[in-house]
């Protein structure tokens, strides 16, 4: 039997979820169908490509022709009841294998028995984008100074390494940018004749993603700014910007859509991270299946996203855990961190983002984790029992970055400066330092990247906690660990692995001795592109593999001086 989702609509602070409908009676539904790519199927046939670029071009090509083939009948039957005026608008999706239209209530109930049809659910509008502290703008005194939240994370030392995020491209799923900023001049994405004004306009469908509320240019020149008008304040000054406008209207109105059909646009026309300073409060399962479906499918596709994980701290009793952390910030982490593993789940691209003030306090409107996936059948994962010491949910946030007074450019002023809070601000410093670290290493896959975030953070508490994530990220460390940290084969190190290929086990020999040497208690495997597949806890030296399937993988392997990689192949 096929279930007709209905959203629940919620009014919280600034935001408000409402029916996206027409005078004419019909409303906006997304209708998910049944055939769904295997995200991690696909991630395991990508592994075997040389380089990210191919694997972007395989992904998308799969997704595409799935989403073609699988769509056809739906869409022709779509076509016919456009024709006698029952639907309108209808727009398909690749990297959700979905379609949106509007509707009259006698074409949902028809679309909704369809066989080929998972589910239908009524699009909530939402809103705003933040519940964020604005201050006046600030006054420029005429000195070039660095953004206190690009010191803090020590981003102005990379730079004098050489690493300021030249080559690499972010994706801006935000408000809009004002073009005319000076600190964003040379720092926008050349989108050719095609998209002439560095991006495009997701909510009018059109080419002008001009910012009118003022929190995309803030984000952007957090990622980018390049202190033209004084004041650096850009994590990454050389990296590039595509405008990604998903809002519209004095009311910044949005829809989960819109961002999905941004993350699909940013994927196919080659952005390197996504930045969503946006999201979803008390996201009902519906929502929550097609923004996991999409991180899904753009972790397959090689791209790594900063998410904000929200600002609801402050609304507990209304949000209490597991249900304080907006959507898509509730997806998984592309690598699941050892204090995840006692349950441990399915992988998105999403490394979700909390604020802390300078100090490093928790900011008070950080949303806290964990998150849970036993609502959405799809997946049902990372459960959750209040008090459990297994059933510990999803960690949410993954890391965190200044957001509290985060000076960055003001959309009403070509060359001004102003303040705003919130995990909008601190997600941005957090794709910066991605960014960065991309300079360095084009060729980092998106768990090798969180990895090396989360195990270089300052750490603020004994383990990856519900506030905090792993800790407030360390742009020079984490750019200093590219190398060590990340999943590259080790060689000449003492380390044997044997028999190499293997079938059922797997022998690690230390320094040519005996087999019972002991070398480490724990030893990670991971897929080629730094997925972390499983963890091994063995006193023996020996590891099955049986488990696993066919494939190449690389073995994480602890000894005194640190961690060796070894390349197997599982036959």
């Amino acid at each position: 039997m096929k279930k007709v989702y209905i959203t629940i609509v919620a009014v919280f602070l600034c935001f408000a979820g409402v029916s996206a409908d027409r005078a004419d009676g019909k409303i906006k539904i997304n209708i998910i169908l049944n055939e769904q790519v295997d995200a991690a199927e696909l991630s395991r046939t990508a592994d075997a490509l040389p380089s990210k670029t191919e694997r972007r071009y395989f992904v998308v090509n799969t997704l595409k022709r799935q989403a073609e083939e699988s769509q056809m009948e739906l869409r022709a039957f779509l076509n016919d009841l456009e024709i006698n005026g029952f639907v309108e608008d209808v727009r398909p999706l690749w990297i959700v294998n979905s379609i949106s239209c509007y509707a009259n209530d006698a074409a949902v109930e028809m679309i909704a028995k369809r066989d080929d049809v998972l589910a239908v659910y009524p699009v909530e509008e939402i809103r705003c984008v933040e519940s964020e502290d604005v201050t006046a703008p600030v006054v420029r005194d005429g000195g070039r100074e660095i953004a206190e939240n690009v010191t803090k994370v020590n981003a102005d030392k990379v730079w004098e390494l050489g690493y300021t995020g030249e080559g690499v491209l972010i994706g801006l799923i935000d408000t809009g940018v004002n073009l005319d900023h000076a600190d964003l001049q040379g720092n926008l994405w050349d989108g050719g004749v095609e998209y002439p004004n560095h991006g495009y306009d997701f909510y009018s469908h059109d080419n002008d993603p001009t910012d009118t509320e003022g929190h995309g240019t803030h984000v952007a020149g957090t990622i980018v700014g390049n202190g033209a008008s004084d004041t650096q304040t850009g994590v990454a000054p050389d990296a590039k910007i595509m405008v990604l406008k998903v809002f519209h209207g004095e009311e910044n109105l949005t829809e989960p859509e819109m961002w999905v059909e941004a993350m699909q646009f940013a994927v196919e026309h080659g952005a390197d991270v996504l930045n969503m300073s946006l999201g979803q409060p008390l996201p009902n399962p519906s929502v929550k299946l097609m923004s996991r479906q999409a991180c899904d499918n753009t972790l397959a596709a090689g791209v790594v996203a900063a998410v904000c994980a929200g600002n609801f701290r402050q609304m507990a009793p209304l949000a209490p855990a597991p249900h304080n952390i907006w959507s898509p910030g509730d997806c998984p982490p592309p690598y699941l961190h050892e204090d995840q593993m006692v349950n441990a789940g399915g992988t998105s691209c999403v490394i979700s983002v909390g604020a802390v003030d300078f100090n490093d306090n928790i900011a008070a409107l950080s949303s806290f984790g964990p998150s849970i996936w036993t609502d959405v059948p799809q997946y049902n994962d990372y459960p959750y029992s209040s008090g459990s010491s297994t059933n510990i949910g999803l960690i949410r946030p993954d890391v965190c970055a200044p957001g509290i007074n985060v000076k960055s450019l003001d959309f009403n002023n070509v060359n001004g400066y102003c303040l705003k809070s919130g995990t909008s601000m601190a997600t941005p410093c957090v794709a910066g330092t991605i960014a960065l670290m991309l300079s360095k290493d084009h060729e980092l896959t998106p768990a090798q990247i969180d990895e090396i975030l989360e195990t270089t953070a300052v750490h603020l508490s004994t383990h990856k906690n519900n506030d905090f994530g792993s800790g407030r990220i360390d742009a020079l460390a984490a750019v200093n660990a590219i190398g060590d940290l990340a999943i590259n084969e080790t060689e000449n190190n003492g380390v044997g692995v044997y028999p190499n290929p293997a079938k059922d086990i797997i022998y690690i020999k230390y320094n040519d001795a005996d087999t019972q040497s002991v070398v480490s208690p724990m030893i990670s495997i991971y897929s080629i592109d730094g997925k972390l597949v499983k963890n091994y806890n063995t006193s023996d030296n020996q590891i099955r593999i049986d488990d696993l399937k066919s494939g190449v993988y690389i073995l994480k392997i602890g000894i005194e001086s640190g961690f060796v990689y070894k390349r197997i192949v599982k036959m």
